[in-house]
């Protein structure tokens, strides 16, 4: 195809950036944030669901701040009220005989939204947001307007046994589930929930990006991979995991932006990873990893590297990352080459940590040419020879 994707290697960079810098101090929270850039191409929501306390607001709000434009968020209650969502009905308008609401500041006019305990809104609120979700329009008396709303993630303990609030739940494509950090990793999470109040977020303005990879969708070449998607659909179902035929097109629309973004304009056996995030239960993608595992074991992204292994769980999911973080660590242990000891030893035991995971994920004989001459250049540039 004759039209390229704007997500040239700066662009990589310039998003990889915006991840890490919101992410900068959650542990195990990278996949979160990646998704969040692969449903606002796609022009589709997030469906969060995991205890509370495990950052998922966190996530979303520092993930939004990085990408810049319009932020909304709020905690739903049983008694909140549609006007605390959308806006209060203008009073002077009343007056005159018109129901018009007055949208500044509120969810009609927001580019990202975050809605926290979203089953517990009322009927009138959900029905609401069924139209703004799925039109990106705001319908109330009077009041009709186009939203610029590019992604909306809802979070929740756990999903809704009512028919009612399942079928709400459905419209969300992507659903991704998340526990409290491990055991092993309680370290990293006491050091990272240290300096996160400190550390500031940046609006970088991306949206811009986003918005224009989102644009070329519909020049991304899904031919190819159709028939793929289409088996690994018939394996889910041989499986008894069974989708909605709405989300089985849909999930075409996820295949394709995750080709965008990883700067291609046709979409391969590489890119039909987003399918286990349009599976809605923990289960069923618990089972998918496995039903899928031939295909799951060819997911890459240049760009969407946690997100790619999570759903994965593979060590060749795992090389793209690795290598970014032996480059990223190179690059700081130069930076430091002339400051504190002190830094220099934090930088050293960054790396002693990375050979480690390298080492526990591949052999000698099996590990990448490229990770191997990283994994040598660490070693030296760490004085671990």
């Amino acid at each position: 195809m004759s039209q390229a994707s704007p997500a040239t290697p700066h662009a990589t960079d310039r998003l990889r950036d915006a991840v890490r810098e919101a992410t900068e101090g959650l542990i195990e929270r990278d996949h979160l944030a990646e998704l969040m850039l692969l449903a606002t191409v796609a022009r589709e929501h997030v469906l969060v669901i995991g205890p509370p306390g495990t950052g998922k607001s966190a996530v979303v709000r520092r993930m939004a701040q990085s990408l810049g434009g319009n932020y909304f968020e709020y905690l739903l209650g049983r008694f909140t009220e549609p006007a605390e969502i959308f806006g209060a009905v203008n009073l002077n308008k009343l007056r005159e005989g018109l129901v018009e609401t007055d949208t500044a500041g509120m969810l009609p006019e927001a580019d990202i939204a975050f809605l926290d305990e979203v089953f517990l809104g009322s009927t009138a609120i959900l029905n609401t947001l069924l139209g703004l979700l799925n039109e990106r329009q705001f319908r109330r008396g009077h009041t009709h307007i186009q939203c610029p709303l590019r992604l909306c993630v809802a979070a929740a303990n756990g999903l809704p046994e009512d028919e009612g609030l399942a079928a709400f739940a459905d419209r969300f494509l992507l659903h991704v589930f998340v526990d409290a950090v491990p055991d092993a990793k309680l370290e990293d999470l006491l050091a990272g929930g240290w300096q996160v109040g400190q550390h500031k977020i940046s609006p970088r303005a991306e949206l811009n990006l986003l918005d224009a990879i989102n644009r070329l969708l519909p020049t991304i070449d899904v031919t190819e991979v159709r028939p793929e998607l289409a088996l690994a659909i018939r394996q889910l179902r041989q499986a008894n995991i069974q989708l909605s035929d709405r989300r089985i097109v849909k999930a075409q629309q996820l295949v394709a932006a995750a080709a965008a973004l990883a700067g291609r304009n046709v979409a391969t056996r590489a890119d039909l990873w987003p399918l286990l995030y349009v599976i809605p239960t923990a289960n069923g993608q618990l089972s998918a990893r496995e039903t899928l595992r031939d295909v799951l074991a060819e997911a890459r992204h240049p760009l969407l590297h946690s997100v790619v292994e999570e759903a994965a769980q593979h060590p060749l999911a795992r090389v793209a990352r690795l290598h970014s973080t032996a480059q990223q660590l190179l690059t700081q242990l130069v930076a430091v080459e002339n400051t504190s000891a002190d830094k220099q030893q934090t930088i050293r035991s960054k790396i002693e940590s990375l050979l480690r995971e390298i080492d526990a994920n591949f052999e000698s004989s099996d590990l990448p040419e490229q990770l191997a001459e990283q994994r040598s250049a660490l070693i030296q540039a760490a004085g671990l020879a």
